[in-house]
């Protein structure tokens, strides 16, 4: 999936926080994409916010989204954009599954699997297999893309995540 020097990602996006300049979540989901595209980061295709519930203590509905991108950069140096990203949209606060502005996550890469412990990143996502949220989203625009772990289609897994 790439040329020599580059690689494709599957990103997660979501957000429940209203941003105090870019508004209700779902558009904050557009502009961290728009920010991703300004880092040397080609979007080859995204999707529109899906308004899901949200898992564990939370009580707000999340934005939820899928981009599928390219970029020369490795997973670690990814991560380490990806929080820079997040910390200019605001810092989480509070508990793990609690409100944030916006939450970006590497699901996939082109690579198959990696694995670092500092900073903590684990390609595949341990959880996405199981997360309808993330998973319909990602059918819509890397539905052929395989898991590296179960060999399984995104599709199939959320189609199997859907009728459980």
């Amino acid at each position: 999936m790439g040329a020599l020097g580059s690689y494709e990602y599957l990103i997660a996006l979501g957000s429940n926080r209203r941003h105090h300049r870019m508004g209700a979540p779902a558009r904050v989901l557009d502009e961290a994409l728009r920010v991703l595209a300004g880092e040397d980061v080609y979007i080859l295709a995204s999707t529109p916010a899906l308004i899901t519930r949200p898992i564990g203590p939370s009580r707000r509905s999340y934005a939820n989204s899928a981009a599928l991108i390219r970029t020369g950069l490795t997973p670690d140096a990814l991560l380490a954009l990806l929080k820079v990203i997040e910390a200019r949209f605001g810092q989480r606060r509070g508990q793990r599954w609690s409100a944030r502005t916006l939450d970006l996550d590497i699901i996939l890469w082109s690579g198959g699997r990696w694995r670092t412990r500092r900073p903590w990143l684990t390609i595949p996502h341990p959880l996405f297999s199981t997360r309808s949220f993330v998973l319909k989203p990602a059918a819509t625009i890397a539905p052929r893309w395989r898991d590296p772990m179960s060999g399984l289609t995104i599709r199939q897994l959320h189609s199997r995540c859907t009728q459980a």
